[in-house]
């Protein structure tokens, strides 16, 4: 069983994510503890958000209050709906959250049938749940559900690839490091296009070239990887995909493009990097801020720009998710030409970057400030209302919320 423990500051988004599952058919509700049910048990958004409300409104300076868990259990391992059910519980239990209210979600959008958990950090009395060494508890915990439930371990040593490094030439092994890597990221990301792989490559110092030719009268195509440097430059000797193995070749690279197809077409999916790349845009100074402000949701951003530094093409990879979204995708605003724009404005002075709005058209601030934020804002995120139009069930919420830190406000002496 694979356990993956994520933070953010967007209720409203995964619930919302979540349920969206169980709309489509796709999911349902296994269990939920200390949230607010109709008489005859069914469940809705308004009840499930006003349960996590005085916990939220109880604490305003925790900046990632909301906690998103999935356990994995491998495709082989059939587990009924009060196995999964269990394991969730003493899963929450152990990890110092079985008191707080949460909600467990069965997926079934996939041949394997996983669950999410969402749950947030604070307690009732707005004191923050300790969260020292969690994944390190969270491994603990995952061994003894494994032992006791008799599941298939999760892989040994499998990198998580939000914290893969770059290669590194100076390191040795080469071959070692590109085949670890190119491996890991073609099973488990999805793209639609070679240059969206490219993208996700270039992250980890690598590039790769599709070669054609013919052998005996007979077409062939190929794929060779390459390392490179941080401005795009090959070092090293090519390596061919034959070398490292078929799951990364010419016919593995194919099938991954096609297989991709279905989970990209979700509305759901592209909708969650809209809203973190209009947030981003909204509130970030420079594009060194942007990028950094996306990081935090562990979403990446390459940019393509020609000799004259203008940006003709961007690429989004959502690592919680393992999607690359080439901007144009996500909608014309996130296309290249919105982004030099955005950013064709700036001055090359560091100060002068860190001081200026990004875009008056996305109404940023000079001086933005986390701790001005309301309660809201932090919890459902900034949504470019403009660009994809009012949420009125979201800023229902919002509002709630603001009413509540009104309340909470101490008359000062």
């Amino acid at each position: 069983m694979v356990t993956k423990i994520s933070s953010g500051n967007s209720l409203f988004g995964a619930i919302k994510y979540n349920q969206q599952k169980v709309e489509q058919g796709q999911g349902a509700i296994l269990f939920s503890n200390c949230i607010i049910q109709h008489i005859d048990g069914s469940h809705t958004m308004n009840l499930h958000l006003k349960s996590f409300e005085p916990y939220l409104a109880a604490n305003k300076r925790t900046e990632n209050p909301v906690l998103h868990i999935s356990l994995n259990p491998h495709p082989k391992d059939k587990l009924s709906d009060e196995q999964l059910t269990n394991i969730a519980q003493e899963y929450m239990d152990k990890l110092g959250y079985g008191n707080q209210p949460y909600l467990v979600y069965k997926h079934e959008d996939i041949d394997r049938h996983h669950i999410h958990i969402v749950s947030i950090r604070v307690k009732e009395d707005g004191s923050k749940i300790d969260d020292s060494f969690e994944k390190r508890r969270s491994e603990k915990i995952r061994k003894q559900l494994e032992q006791k439930y008799n599941l298939i371990p999760a892989k040994k040593n499998r990198t998580d690839e939000w914290t893969l490094k770059r290669v590194d030439p100076q390191a040795g092994d080469i071959k070692k490091q590109v085949s670890n890597t190119v491996k890991g990221l073609m099973e488990d990301y999805h793209f639609r296009t070679i240059h969206e792989y490219k993208a996700l490559l270039s992250l980890y110092g690598i590039t790769v070239e599709e070669v054609k030719g013919e052998i005996r009268n007979k077409p062939y195509n190929g794929l060779v990887y390459s390392v490179i440097t941080d401005k795009g430059e090959k070092v090293g000797n090519p390596i061919k995909a034959s070398l490292i193995g078929k799951p990364v070749g010419y016919d593995a690279l194919q099938k991954q493009l096609e297989k991709s197809k279905v989970p990209l077409a979700d509305k759901q999916l592209k909708e969650r990097n809209k809203r973190f790349v209009s947030n981003a845009m909204a509130h970030c100074r420079s594009r060194k801020d942007f990028e950094k402000l996306l990081a935090n949701d562990k979403i990446s951003v390459v940019f393509r720009e020609n000799d004259d530094k203008r940006i003709y093409g961007v690429t989004f990879i959502d690592h919680e998710t393992k999607a690359v979204f080439n901007g144009s995708h996500l909608g014309k605003e996130f296309s290249a030409n919105s982004f030099h724009e955005l950013f064709s404005g700036q001055s090359s002075n560091k100060s002068q970057q860190e001081d200026k709005s990004c875009s008056n058209d996305f109404h940023a601030t000079n001086n933005y400030d986390k701790e001005q934020d309301s309660v809201a804002e932090s919890i459902v995120g900034i949504f470019s209302m403009e660009q994809h139009g009012d949420n009125y069930e979201e800023i229902a919420f919002a509002n709630r919320m603001k009413r509540k830190k009104k309340k909470l406000r101490r008359p000062r002496l």
